[in-house]
């Protein structure tokens, strides 16, 4: 009785543990968004920032390599959340995921290039010559990422969708938002002068990890519910 009780005790507490790793991993994305223009800001913004308020850009990138490591560890804990639903779909996720933030990680090169020619400059407004192309550089490298980042999208809102113990909707979320990102991705590589195609994405992403990161942290996981068979009846 009591090793039957402890196992969805256990699986509440890895979920929540994972929700709040998802949310931080949040929240330092919006920092280095808002504070350091890095992720959905152009490459006017971007320079402007660097150029202007360089301690700002600064804190954003430390928080964005943060929301890098932070995601790796989420995913790990979603790993092992998920993996006794099945573990070599569980393990596919967890790579992908890793893939995709080393991608993003190696992104922001160009910004440190950008940073140093900044610095070395004899301090004239803007970025000129190989800053300005360095900042150009970071972004399509910054979206090369989001192949990885949606193809997790797929296994893991399966994984959510069979467990049984998290709502299935989360579930359809979290395929519709890999697909989101998909096309966000080919967006930007097929049809550059049409960003508009994209907007839906990222308001799709916003709710379905969102929602799975808030689900996690508030309700973690419910006991485990299996398919119920029709009764014979029903088909009468």
């Amino acid at each position: 009785m009591t090793t039957v009780t402890a196992i969805p005790l256990a699986r509440s507490a890895m979920a929540r543990r994972a929700g709040v790793l998802y949310l931080t991993y949040i929240v330092l994305n919006i920092v280095a968004s808002l504070v350091g223009r890095i992720g959905l800001s152009d490459a006017a913004t971007l320079e402007a920032t660097i150029a202007d308020d360089e301690a700002m850009f600064r804190l954003g990138l430390v928080a964005a390599l943060g929301s890098g490591l932070l995601f790796v560890l989420t995913a790990w804990a979603l790993y092992a959340l998920l993996r006794p639903v099945d573990g070599t779909v569980a393990l596919l996720f967890l790579v992908l995921n890793a893939v995709g933030v080393a991608v993003q990680c190696a992104s922001y090169l160009p910004l440190l290039t950008a940073l140093s020619l900044r610095d070395s400059s004899t301090g004239t407004a803007g970025l000129d010559g190989l800053a300005a192309l360095s900042v150009t550089t970071y972004q399509p490298a910054f979206v090369m990422a989001q192949l990885f980042f949606s193809a997790w999208l797929f296994p893991l809102g399966w994984l959510v969708l069979r467990s049984g113990f998290l709502p299935r909707f989360l579930g359809w979320l979290l395929i519709l938002d890999g697909v989101g990102v998909l096309v966000w991705f080919l967006q930007v590589f097929l049809a550059p002068d049409y960003p508009a195609i994209s907007y839906p994405a990222w308001a799709i992403g916003l709710v379905a990890e969102l929602g799975l990161a808030l689900w996690l942290v508030i309700k973690g996981a419910g006991p485990y519910e299996t398919p119920t068979a029709p009764s014979p009846d029903a088909a009468v």
